[in-house]
């Protein structure tokens, strides 16, 4: 997506390095240049790994004083900066030395780990539990770095430490280029597969493409040990620093500085990193709250309409139930009930509208199964249908049956002649 390439990376026989440059269509080329034009003496053999990570610490920080000394040549050019990320490998340990947001990434034993820590406004956030670690890929604010190698700080504070490492490792060096746009678990499918450095750069490299990288993408892969041959000859130089010409600076087109606000930025379509002051720092805290109040409030009005949707629907369902009846026993008298059978959780949609009196042991077959199973009425009028069938099939059910035995006149029984008198 870019016209030129601002990164540039480094890949010898003991130093590793990829840095990622910033401030304007020319700035970030000579930053990155500069640093790893600062950085190649290191690739050399050190005696202990404490003496390799203080010519690392004091290198990286120093190539601050560079930068300044070219802005001040080069006004046009104020406001360039890099982040810069390297290894450099001692006997059985890794010295690292990092700054910015470029990442180092080690996989061993079939897990990826992160090594170094972003610099960034949005890992600040992460660390104080204000956003997720997914939220912060996409973050509007991810791309706001608090420390970088620049014109701006001539002493800059560089993370540098001491690893073991051993045999079967595989470090991953990246700029942002890659990390923002393929995540972790694509990263470690990769390197998974075991294959060259160059196949697994290559791979890597395509998934970025592939997923719409708005930014240069670099990386250096180290394998120690393992089954591919450590190379060892001339080292590889790529990007900006690698023009052996040096990188040519055109001449400014405005008469404003391009500083961390790259006015004059060629097509980048994601927001590029600087490092903000304190004003800015304060408004983007306040936007982030703001933004934070704006998500709870509709993530709250999307679950208070969605219960009022469910609530909106159960009321309407429940209502339609309550036009329905069917008959049914309460295992003792033959019941009208209003709703349907059915149930939800302890919510019965249906309740006992009328108990007719007629005893459910008195029914014959086939309403004495039907009834046990219930009897689904079109309403209640066909529902007291049902009931009255149900009664004239009882015994004895003539309406004039028990009047005319209760009516009845007895007929007296003559009693024997006893021989009396007449």
């Amino acid at each position: 997506m870019r016209s030129n390439n601002q990164d540039s990376g480094y890949s010898g026989s003991n130093l590793f390095v990829v840095a990622d440059g910033m401030g304007g269509h020319a700035g970030g080329d000579v930053a990155s240049a500069v640093a790893i034009s600062k950085l190649q003496p290191l690739d050399d053999h050190y005696a202990t790994p404490a003496q390799a990570e203080e010519a690392l610490r004091t290198t990286i920080a120093s190539t601050a004083g560079d930068l300044i000394d070219v802005a001040a040549q080069r006004p046009e050019l104020a406001g360039l900066g890099t982040t810069v990320s390297g290894i450099v490998m001692v006997d059985e340990y890794a010295v690292i030395g990092h700054i910015g947001d470029s990442r180092i990434y080690l996989y061993r034993d079939d897990a990826l780990t992160q090594i170094t820590t972003d610099h960034t406004f949005v890992q600040r956030l992460v660390e104080t539990g204000r956003i997720t670690p997914e939220e912060a890929r996409f973050h509007p604010r991810r791309s706001v770095l608090m420390r970088v190698l620049g014109d701006m700080d001539p002493d800059p504070e560089v993370d540098t430490f001491i690893m073991p490492t051993r045999p079967g490792d595989r470090w991953l060096l990246c700029s942002d280029g890659l990390s923002g746009v393929v995540d972790e678990l694509h990263m470690a499918k990769t390197l998974r597969q075991q294959m060259t450095p160059a196949r697994t750069a290559d791979s890597l490299l395509k998934q970025a493409l592939d997923g719409g990288a708005p930014d240069n993408v670099t990386l250096v892969i180290v394998d120690v040990g393992g089954q591919h041959p450590l190379y060892t000859g001339t080292p590889t130089i790529v990007g900006s620093a690698s023009n052996p010409d040096g990188v040519v600076v055109p001449a400014s087109r405005s008469l404003l500085p391009t500083g961390w606000f790259h006015p004059a930025r060629a097509a980048a379509n994601e927001p590029t990193h600087f490092e903000p002051d304190n004003d800015y720092l304060e408004e983007v805290i306040a936007e982030d709250r703001r933004r934070t109040r704006r998500r709870r409030t509709v993530g709250l009005a999307s679950v208070v309409l969605l219960i009022g949707a469910i609530v909106t629907s159960f009321a309407l369902f429940y209502n339609w139930t309550q036009t329905r009846y069917y008959v049914g026993s309460d295992e003792n008298t033959v019941v009208i009930y209003q709703g349907i059978q059915q149930s939800i959780g302890p919510i019965s949609l249906s309740t006992p509208y009328e108990d007719t009196g007629i005893p459910f042991a008195d029914l014959r077959d086939p309403y004495r199964s039907e009834i046990e199973r219930t009897i689904t009425a079109r309403d209640l009028s066909h529902a007291q249908q049902i009931v009255e069938n149900v009664r004239e099939s009882l015994p004895d059910s003539s309406p004039n049956a028990d009047e005319d035995q209760d009516d009845a006149v007895p007929t007296p029984t003559p009693t024997p002649d006893d021989g009396g008198d007449e």
